[in-house]
């Protein structure tokens, strides 16, 4: 069975021109199938301050009107989705640029929720896997944007870590899928203050444990939720590390592994 490496950069990657190049230069060297599934930063952010259009954060995720959904799909899936698919291209890498509605690659809705409309901000449904596998087996890296589809003509901004997972899982059953999140920590961390407090293994009962002491800052969890989901759906591994350690969250000498 293939291996098929999906790896998730964050907003603080994607911010940092320097930090960026470096982290594509190392996924440039990943060998076999991969994916890389970016966040946004605070590119639209700044965009919409410039057009002065208010951004609205409930929680900490954004609601997304129908001004601000123009401008995620301009500066994700346009400015940053192809800038990266560029410098890739640099390094010998064919890649392909795409959201969700590209190849109705991944089918969602529009966020129910009792209390908060978040706007046009997707939740998936699902992943079409034989588009993905078709062009994986073409030997094209897919660099996916949270931009996601509803299939009546519809965009919606979707958050990355999940499209990581969701792919993840629906590649699970043909590949043997490492799920890797990158962001600016080495792993997750005991003390949020100490870059050494990594903790190498979490597992489902640790992880309760962490919670329930209000060890894992809230910025974590979803993260954290999405990877044991990932696992409980047959994914191989997760790994949660420093996007300027690529090379040792692959092989496995750094991060903190997540297991079920």
């Amino acid at each position: 069975m293939d291996t098929v490496y999906i790896i998730k950069i964050g907003g603080n990657i994607i911010d940092n021109e320097a930090a960026l190049q470096s982290f594509l230069q190392q996924f440039a060297t990943v060998p076999g199938k991969k994916i890389l599934v970016h966040g946004g930063g605070k590119l639209a952010t700044q965009m919409a301050e410039r057009l002065g259009i208010d951004q609205q954060l409930v929680d900490g995720r954004r609601i997304t009107d129908a001004e601000t959904l123009k401008i995620v799909t301009m500066v994700y899936a346009g400015y940053i989705n192809k800038n990266i698919v560029a410098q890739l291209q640099s390094h010998g890498v064919n890649a392909i640029g795409l959201t969700g509605a590209d190849g109705n690659m991944i089918l969602a809705h529009k966020r129910r929720h009792p209390i908060t409309d978040y706007g046009f901000v997707g939740d998936i449904d699902s992943v079409n896997a034989a588009f993905i596998t078709g062009l994986l087996d073409q030997d094209m890296t897919i660099i996916a944007a949270p931009v996601t589809h509803d299939k009546n003509g519809q965009l919606l901004n979707t958050n990355a870590d999940t499209i990581a997972q969701e792919l993840a899982t629906a590649l699970g059953e043909r590949y043997a899928v490492q799920l890797v999140y990158c962001f600016e920590k080495k792993g997750v961390l005991l003390d949020t203050n100490d870059e050494n407090s990594v903790i190498p293994k979490i597992d489902s009962a640790g992880y309760a444990e962490l919670k329930s002491k209000q060890l894992i800052f809230a910025g974590m969890i979803p993260k954290l939720d999405n990877a044991f989901a990932a696992l409980q759906k047959g994914v191989k591994q997760v790994i949660i590390g420093n996007a300027g350690e690529l090379d040792r969250l692959i092989n496995g000498s750094g991060g903190t592994a997540i297991q079920l």
